[in-house]
């Protein structure tokens, strides 16, 4: 009799937590549902090509949405801040520093639109005659990109955990690094340029973002005088800064220093 009255009560409650992720996740969806539709229909006038399909599929992202949600906030933050506080409290900033450079690494060389705009970037170079046509040629520009861009990710996560470590203020070093790309965005190789811009967004993946941030924000908790608010983020602004300093330098290696306008 106790677990059927339990089962009466826990079926609703999941049901109403159920409903409340799937509003949250369309109240989300609905700006870019609402734009595409204004201009599918106000603007282009013409009907939704394949209503149905796009029907169950904008329902298909709405329950992803919600699961991938859910999905961070069960496993992925708890894990990121878990792994930062028992570093911390091993003291070993070595390993913290290895285990920060791997997670940058390993997330980074994996996202997919990184592939997709390393390939992208080796084809359009093999047509411009910049590097040979070659499958191999193009597959190794590709792949030479992406651990670039890898690298630069896990130094960047590094010297994120040293920044909560000692107390940097984050917009010194923002502020410092722009100056640095703007400097060299005048002399690298014009056709290094734009992807380099580019890389910075691509980096900071559905994966990377969640755990970087839950793990600075659990190393700044768990260090004494550091505010989680102030300390605990900015991790991901050095993730999107560093790939453009080192693929622009990539491509001075490469193409050599020229002036880019």
């Amino acid at each position: 009799m106790p677990q059927k009255t339990e089962l009466r009560y826990l079926i609703p409650t999941l049901l109403r937590r159920i409903f409340k992720r799937l509003k949250d996740a369309i109240s989300d969806l609905f700006p870019i549902i609402l734009v595409i539709s204004i201009f599918q229909v106000a603007v282009l006038r013409q009907p939704f090509p394949q209503l149905l399909e796009v029907l169950i599929g904008a329902g298909l992202v709405v329950i992803g949405l919600m699961l991938f949600v859910k999905g961070l906030e069960m496993g992925l933050f708890p894990i990121g801040e878990t792994l930062a506080i028992a570093f911390a409290k091993k003291g070993s900033l070595t390993w913290l520093l290895i285990f920060g450079f791997g997670l940058g690494f390993s997330t980074t060389v994996a996202e997919p639109a990184l592939i997709a705009i390393t390939e992208e970037a080796a084809e359009v170079a093999a047509q411009e005659d910049i590097i040979a046509s070659s499958e191999s040629a193009q597959a190794f520009y590709a792949l030479s990109l992406r651990l670039t861009v890898a690298v630069s990710v896990g130094l960047a996560i590094g010297i994120g955990i040293i920044r909560i470590l000692r107390g940097w203020p984050v917009h010194y070093l923002i502020i410092a690094g722009y100056v640095l790309v703007i400097s060299m965005t005048l002399i690298a190789p014009k056709e290094i340029v734009g992807i380099a811009y580019d890389s910075g967004g691509v980096t900071t993946s559905t994966v990377t973002v969640p755990l970087v941030t839950a793990l600075g924000v659990g190393l700044a908790t768990s260090i004494r005088g550091r505010n989680p608010m102030v300390d605990g983020f900015g991790m991901i602004a050095l993730a999107s800064l560093f790939p453009m300093i080192f693929v622009l330098g990539f491509g001075m290696i490469v193409f050599g220093v020229k002036v880019a306008w």
